[in-house]
Parts: C-alpha cells; structure tokens; sequence
C-alpha cells in the first residue's frame, strides 16, 4: 500500500471554504476514495486453521451420512 500524502495551503485571500474545495478536487483527482472504497469490500484470506477445521468437519459430514446409509436410516437418491 503506498502513502499518497495531499497537501493544500491557505492563500492570502482565500477563505476555508474555497480551501476545502481545493482540497476536495485533489483528492477526486488522486483517486484515493475510489481505492478506499474499493477496499471496505474486500475479505481477508482465510486461515490455514479455518480452511483445516471446515474441510474436516466436511469430511466427517459425509462419514456421519455414508455411516446414516448403510444402516438404512436415510434413502438414497437417484
């Protein structure tokens, strides 16, 4: 991630409100919100002991339902 740093000075003559708009162009123009915002979205890969965990409990899922079948307590389907 690389730090884009804006800077704008008050003029002599210029009041806080003409300063805020210069401001505010500089950051449209830079495009720092639309890479922020893009980011709010995004998702953290997911751990290696998460991914462990929840392929492990699939596989004793499928156990528990192959198990359910031979005994005859749930039908297959076709």
């Amino acid at each position: 991630m690389t730090m884009i740093v804006i800077e704008v000075e008050k003029n002599q003559n210029e009041n806080t409100v003409n300063l805020l708009r210069r401001f505010t162009k500089k950051m449209r123009g830079s495009k720092i919100l639309n890479e922020v915002r893009g980011r709010k979205y995004s998702l953290r890969p997911e751990s290696k002991l998460r991914k462990k965990r929840r392929v492990l409990k699939s596989i004793e899922i499928t156990a528990k339902m192959e198990r359910l079948k031979k005994l005859g307590k749930i039908i297959e389907k076709k």
